[in-house]
């Protein structure tokens, strides 16, 4: 199950649930805010979604900017943190019964016997998502600055990879990515290029996947892709080529914000 985050038209923002082996795409909430991607997570049993959100003009307890916990694919938060702004790399799902290190939220309750993870906050780093789903830094890649509190100063020279699941051998074939909006799936800012270059390789022969602004691996070696026109793929890849086996057109959606339904409005 993949959480899918589409930005636009204009200052919307929509979430759905993407069930890549069903082949269904369940449209969910339509918000006028910021969900910074590479700051979310989606447990890993597909059924909560934890976002970090700039909601200009909220009126509650943990402010404009907060990491909160909803059903995917909704946004209705049962619980909320506030953040001292958008200083913050957000929160994801781990493993454990301890207490969450993110600690009491600010708004709801947060009840672990029922989601069945815990929180904790995400450490800055580039491409943590990808870090957290088993992508590797290249081994040429520049080191990280001591000082570099955010991991922002080589961003553009980071480059991370991931092998394609169930290839066997010295040379499998990979996915790779780089770029510093691929890095941090934000901006762009200062008329910077949104650069998302990403790119299948075995050995010295690499594939650029030119119209590809996301790529991943599914568990059985399927390449997942979201293009830049809108459209969400699955694709079976060979020395050949790729080949889409299911897509979902996301490319001429429109804005149809409703209320979550209740069962998302409780634990």
């Amino acid at each position: 199950m993949i959480g899918i985050i589409r930005r636009g038209p204009s200052s919307w923002t929509h979430i759905g649930r993407w069930d890549v082996d069903a082949r269904v795409y369940e449209p969910g909430a339509w918000v006028r805010g910021t969900v910074y991607p590479q700051r979310c997570d989606v447990s890993p049993d597909g059924r909560w979604l934890c976002y970090f959100m700039l909601h200009q003009g909220a009126d509650w307890a943990a402010g404009p900017t907060y990491v909160a916990i909803s059903k995917l694919p909704w946004v209705h938060a049962l619980a909320a943190w506030g953040t001292a702004g958008t200083w913050t790399r957000g929160a994801h799902f781990v493993d454990g019964h301890g207490s969450p290190s993110v600690g009491p939220p600010d708004e709801g309750t947060f009840d672990r016997a029922k989601v069945g993870y815990d929180v904790a906050t995400t450490s800055p780093a580039t491409f943590a998502v990808e870090r957290r789903r088993g992508w590797r830094e290249a081994s040429d890649n520049p080191p990280r600055e001591r000082h570099d509190v955010w991991d922002e100063r080589r961003a553009d020279r980071v480059v991370v990879r991931k092998s394609r699941p169930g290839d066997v051998g010295a040379t499998p074939l990979e996915l790779r990515v780089d770029g510093r909006y691929a890095a941090f799936r934000q901006g762009p800012f200062n008329n910077e290029e949104r650069a998302t270059n990403y790119a299948l390789a075995r050995a010295q022969d690499v594939r650029p996947l030119t119209d590809v602004q996301w790529a991943d691996w599914d568990a059985t070696g399927r390449l997942l892709v979201a293009t830049h026109d809108g459209r969400l793929q699955v694709r079976d890849v060979d020395e050949t080529g790729s080949s889409v086996v299911h897509e979902v057109d996301l490319s001429d959606v429109t804005p149809d914000p409703r209320p979550a339904p209740p069962e998302a409005r409780h634990w």
